[in-house]
């Protein structure tokens, strides 16, 4: 990687993969998705006891939504969690402004149970800022993740340098996740929020294209 334009940073202001503060700093962050996955299901609502007569009834009740909404949250933050991990396995430490911007990412992500309940609430369901609000909650989970390594590259914290055309696929992998999100807030105010979802649902073909061109130039 060429070190034109790369910042001076001093040593002492970065946290070391080899030290304990580095291992309780991740610690920590993977906690806050455990804890997060874990909040899910507080907002499923029990069924009141004439649902669960027959499966008409505990259809009816609006419980199938509620949990459609935890299992598309589990996957979510499950992903953002594995990005994490990928990214901070790819790094030698954590500089103050990196850490700074992952904690903004897993804030973000403590907001996710709140905003699954307000998308599957079958109350709030059908509105557009329900939509538009998780889109852009997990948008910036993803915008800030791709902030840390950017800054991680910029400093020579990579563990291995990468190329301009290297990470160019890398930004390409990292910018799926926010672009969908962000084109579908527009789509759920103007069409409405079951298009605006059907929008999310791309991710399945480009997250693992995006992710096999990133992984074909680092290869190369």
């Amino acid at each position: 990687m060429d070190g034109v334009g790369r910042e001076e940073i001093d040593d002492d202001e970065v946290i070391r993969r080899d030290t304990s503060e580095f291992d309780r700093g991740l610690s920590f962050f993977d906690a806050i998705y455990g804890f997060a996955v874990t909040l899910l299901i507080v907002n499923v609502d029990l069924p009141e006891p004439e649902a669960w007569r027959d499966l008409g009834s505990l259809s009816n009740s609006g419980l199938g939504h509620q949990l459609s909404g935890v299992v598309l949250s589990f996957v979510v933050i499950s992903a953002l969690w594995r990005v994490n991990v990928r990214m901070t396995k790819g790094l030698t430490g954590l500089d103050g402004p990196m850490v700074f911007t992952n904690l903004v990412a897993t804030g973000l992500v403590v907001l996710v149970p709140f905003t699954t309940d307000a998308i599957s609430n079958p109350a709030t369901a059908d509105l557009a800022l329900p939509t538009a609000f998780y889109a852009l909650n997990i948008a910036g989970v993803a915008l800030a993740q791709a902030a840390v390594y950017q800054r991680g590259r910029a400093v020579g914290l990579e563990r291995r340098a990468t190329s301009a055309r290297e990470n160019g696929m890398l930004l390409l992998a990292a910018a799926a996740t926010p672009v969908v999100f962000l084109s579908s807030v527009p789509v759920a105010v103007t069409v409405g929020a079951g298009t605006a979802q059907l929008m999310w649902v791309s991710l399945v073909v480009l997250l693992p294209l995006t992710g096999g061109l990133a992984k074909r130039a680092r290869g190369t």
